[in-house]
C-alpha cells in the first residue's frame, strides 16, 4: 500500500470547514475509513432502541422491578453525559482509533452479555457497558470525520449521521418481529451484536494507519470549551434539541391516541416521524457546511417546529401528517447539532472537545425533557400545559441556535481569551 500523502481538493469555501490539512493517510486508507465511520454510525443507537420495543418483555422475564425498569431507560442519558465527557482525555491518552476499537468492542461484548445475563442487577451492569461504548462513539466519530476528512465535513457527516439514523430505525422496528418470531426477546436483543462485530473489522485495519500520539500546545479538553460562550451555547443548542426529540420519542404516541387516534395509527405516526431523520440526515449535512453562517437553518427548523406544534395544539387529528411531517423537519436540528461540532472548529481535537462538553451536558439536558413534559400532563390532565412548555424549548433553541449559528472558531476564541489572560 503506497504511503503517498492523499491530495484532496479544497472547497470553494475553505473556511466552512476550518484550516485542518487534509489526512495524511494513503487514498484506500481513506476510503476503508470511510466505510469503518459509517459502520460504526450504525451501532451507536442498537443497544438503547432494541431494548424499548421489548421492556415489558425483558422486565417480566427478568423480574426487574419498576424501580429497575425505570433505571435502565435513564442509563442513556446518564451513560453518554459522564462517559461522553472522558472521551477527549481518553483519546490523547489512547489514539482515536485504538479508542474507537475498544468502545465498538465494549458495544458488541455488552450487547452479547446482557442478553444472557440471569438476574436484572447483571443486565443493568452489562447494559452500561453497551452504553459506554455508544457515548465513546458518539464523541469521537466527528473528530475522526474533522481529523481525515477537514475537506469533505458534510460529506462524510451525511455518511455518520445517515449510519446512525438507520441503525436507530432498524433496532426499533425489527426487534418485536425478532422476538415474535424467535419466541426470544434474549435473541431479539443480543443479535444486534453481530453489528458490531461487522463495524470492528475495517477498524482493526484502520489500527495500522494510527499516526504517533503526543502534539503541541495546550490540549483542548471539555473544561476549556466550557470556558467560553460558544462552548455554554453548544451546549445549550444540543440540549434544548435532544430535549424535544425526547419528548417527541417519549410521548408523541400517547398524546395522539389520548386526542383520539387508535394504537395502530399512533404508532405509524411515531415511526413517520423517526424515519424523517434519514433523509434529513441525508440531505442537511452537505448544506450546512457550504455556507459560513449557519443561522438560517436554526431559523428554518424552528419554523417548521413551531407550526407543527401549533397545528397539534388546533387540530391534532385534521392534520396529523402535516403536523408530523414538520416536527420531524424541525428535528433536523439534530444533524444541525452534530455538525455544528466540525463547523465551529479547526482541528480534531477542538472537535472532539466540543462534541464532549455539548453531549455529555446537553443530554442531561435532554432527559429531563420527558420527565418535565409527563409531570405538566399529569398535574393539568390534558396536553396544552406540556405544548407550551414544548414551545418555551423550541424559542430557547431558537436564541442560543442564532448564538452558536455565527461564523466563528472554538479555537481562535480560546486563543483571544488566553492572550488576554
Amino acid at each position: 500500500m503506497s504511503a503517498t500523502p492523499t491530495r484532496i481538493t479544497p472547497p470553494q469555501n475553505p473556511t466552512a470547514a476550518g484550516t485542518e490539512t487534509a489526512s495524511a493517510l494513503p487514498r484506500k486508507a481513506l476510503l476503508l475509513v470511510a466505510v469503518a465511520i459509517a459502520l460504526a454510525a450504525l451501532n451507536l443507537r442498537t443497544a438503547i432502541t432494541s431494548v424499548g420495543p421489548v421492556l415489558d418483555e425483558v422486565t417480566r422475564g427478568l423480574g426487574m422491578s419498576a424501580v429497575g425498569a425505570g433505571l435502565l431507560t435513564t442509563l442513556p442519558v446518564l451513560c453518554f453525559a459522564l462517559l461522553g465527557g472522558l472521551t477527549p482525555t481518553l483519546s490523547r491518552r489512547l489514539g482515536s482509533h485504538h479508542l474507537l476499537v475498544y468502545a465498538l468492542t465494549a458495544l458488541t461484548l455488552g450487547l452479547v452479555a446482557r442478553a444472557l445475563a440471569p438476574e436484572p442487577w447483571l443486565f443493568i451492569a452489562l447494559s452500561v457497558v453497551a452504553l459506554s461504548g455508544g457515548a465513546v462513539g458518539n464523541v469521537i466519530l466527528p473528530a475522526l470525520v474533522k481529523q481525515h476528512f477537514p475537506h469533505r465535513v458534510g460529506l462524510m457527516t451525511t455518511v455518520y449521521t445517515t449510519g446512525l439514523a438507520v441503525g436507530t430505525a432498524i433496532a426499533a422496528a425489527t426487534t418485536v418481529p425478532l422476538e415474535e418470531a424467535t419466541g426470544e426477546w434474549r435473541v431479539a436483543i443480543g443479535v444486534y451484536a453481530l453489528f458490531g462485530l461487522v463495524a470492528l473489522l475495517p477498524w482493526l485495519l484502520v489500527l495500522l494507519h494510527e499516526p504517533a500520539l503526543g502534539g503541541n500546545g495546550r490540549a483542548i479538553g471539555p473544561r476549556r470549551v466550557l470556558s467560553t460562550g460558544l462552548g455554554w451555547q453548544g451546549v445549550l443548542y444540543f440540549g434544548t434539541q435532544s430535549s424535544i426529540a425526547y419528548i417527541m420519542f417519549g410521548w408523541f404516541a400517547q398524546m395522539l391516541r389520548d386526542q383520539g387516534l387508535d394504537a395502530q395509527s399512533a404508532g405509524v405516526m411515531l415511526a413517520y416521524l423517526t424515519a424523517l431523520g434519514i433523509p434529513m440526515s441525508l440531505v442537511m449535512p452537505t448544506l450546512i457546511v457550504r455556507v459560513r453562517d449557519q443561522r438560517p437553518f436554526v431559523v428554518l427548523f424552528v419554523v417548521a417546529y413551531l407550526a407543527g406544534f401549533i397545528g397539534l395544539w388546533v387540530s391534532p387529528l385534521a392534520g396529523t401528517w402535516v403536523w408530523t411531517t414538520l416536527i420531524g423537519v424541525g428535528m433536523g436540528s439534530f444533524v444541525l447539532a452534530l455538525t455544528i461540532f466540525a463547523v465551529r472548529t479547526r482541528t480534531a481535537e477542538g472537535t472532539a472537545a466540543m462534541s464532549a462538553s455539548s453531549q455529555s451536558l446537553g443530554y442531561l439536558l435532554g432527559g429531563a425533557g420527558p420527565f418535565l413534559f409527563g409531570l405538566l400532563h399529569e398535574l393539568t390532565g390534558g396536553w396544552h400545559a406540556p405544548l407550551a412548555m414544548i414551545i418555551g424549548i423550541v424559542v430557547l433553541n431558537l436564541f442560543v441556535g442564532l448564538l452558536v449559528g455565527r461564523p466563528r472558531y472554538l479555537e481562535d476564541v480560546l486563543a483571544e481569551r488566553d492572550a488576554r489572560v
